[in-house]
């Protein structure tokens, strides 16, 4: 999976899967095409880290099959500035996914859909989503008058239930009456037992830390339990600090280069490839053509690790 701020996102809207999804492509662009698809969320979308987990292109394939991905319409790499409730700024980069190609006209009216979407819940961790407050259904109905009833005869008042720090130390006579605990005894443990539960423990503890190693004969069953429990007691829990949730919506977006990470600041990019990028692509598509293998042939040094020796056939 990517670092916080990065990875596969889908465009959304797009056509079901089919066994032609992708009948457009070359094979190879076709095979890296359904091996991308078929990411979570979220995974890194750098060539190298699609190299790095494809069964069979190395990085010199898997960088020229993404360009072309790019400019058929599948793969745009978006930069969104998000302004956070504290006032804070930053960037995000995502590469979004269409399993549907997109004409270049569709990708310009998602990046300015973009902009100034609320992103709370989906693009920054430890940024919790905010609800709106329900609108208002009306006004709330009155309150029904209350019924009369007839005084009922005041009930005695029901004896406390025993904790369960108290009955956990009651029931450690059942398990070794070498400690047979009066009520008394209990009664005075009872703090003692209820911070062992606070911290953590189990009824189960409490037993095991007041009946193991016992000597043979106990005398004073009360002074032998709270010395145990005092000097056994756990480690009080590590207080986890809550960070509040903020709120973080897109300020601006702009389209940065599928490969070299180079954005519209500096650079323009047409169909999500910067001038030096397309060229780049243009340079290897026709090399391909001109000087490609015979079929059935892939260089070794496009797959992810050797296979074999020169000519090996897919």
């Amino acid at each position: 999976m990517a670092k916080t701020g990065y990875g596969k996102r889908s465009a959304g809207d797009e056509d079901p899967h089919a066994e032609a999804d992708f009948a457009h492509l070359s094979p190879r662009d076709r095979d890296i095409a359904v091996f991308i698809d078929h990411l979570e969320d979220g995974h890194a979308m750098g060539y190298k880290a699609i190299a790095a987990a494809h069964p069979r292109y190395g990085q010199q394939a898997t960088r020229v099959s993404m360009k072309s991905l790019t400019g058929i319409g599948h793969l745009r790499h978006i930069r969104e500035h998000l302004q956070i409730e504290d006032n804070s700024m930053r960037w995000v980069t995502r590469t979004y996914w269409s399993r549907t190609p997109r004409t270049p006209e569709w990708w310009a009216d998602f990046v300015r859909e973009r902009k100034g979407r609320d992103v709370t819940a989906h693009y920054m961790s430890g940024l919790a989503r905010v609800e709106e407050a329900p609108e208002e259904a009306g006004e709330a109905p009155e309150p029904e008058a209350p019924q009369t009833a007839e005084p009922a005869e005041p009930a005695e008042p029901a004896e406390p239930q025993p904790s369960a720090a108290y009955e956990t130390l009651a029931a450690v006579r059942t398990a070794d009456p070498r400690m047979p605990l009066s009520h008394g005894d209990c009664r005075s443990l009872e703090a003692l037992a209820t911070e062992w539960l606070d911290r953590g423990a189990t009824p189960h503890d409490i037993t095991k830390a007041l009946t193991d190693g016992l000597p043979s004969a106990v005398n004073n069953p009360g002074g032998l339990a709270r010395n145990r429990l005092e000097n056994k007691m756990p480690p009080k829990k590590a207080k986890v600090r809550q960070t509040a949730g903020r709120r973080a919506r897109v300020s601006r977006v702009i389209l940065a280069c599928v490969t070299c990470d180079a954005d519209e600041r500096t650079e323009k990019i047409i169909d999500g490839l910067c001038g030096e990028c397309r060229e780049e692509l243009e340079q290897d598509l026709a090399q391909e053509q001109a000087e490609g293998p015979p079929p059935g042939y892939i260089p070794d040094t496009f797959f992810a690790r050797p296979f074999g020796g020169p000519g090996y056939p897919v």
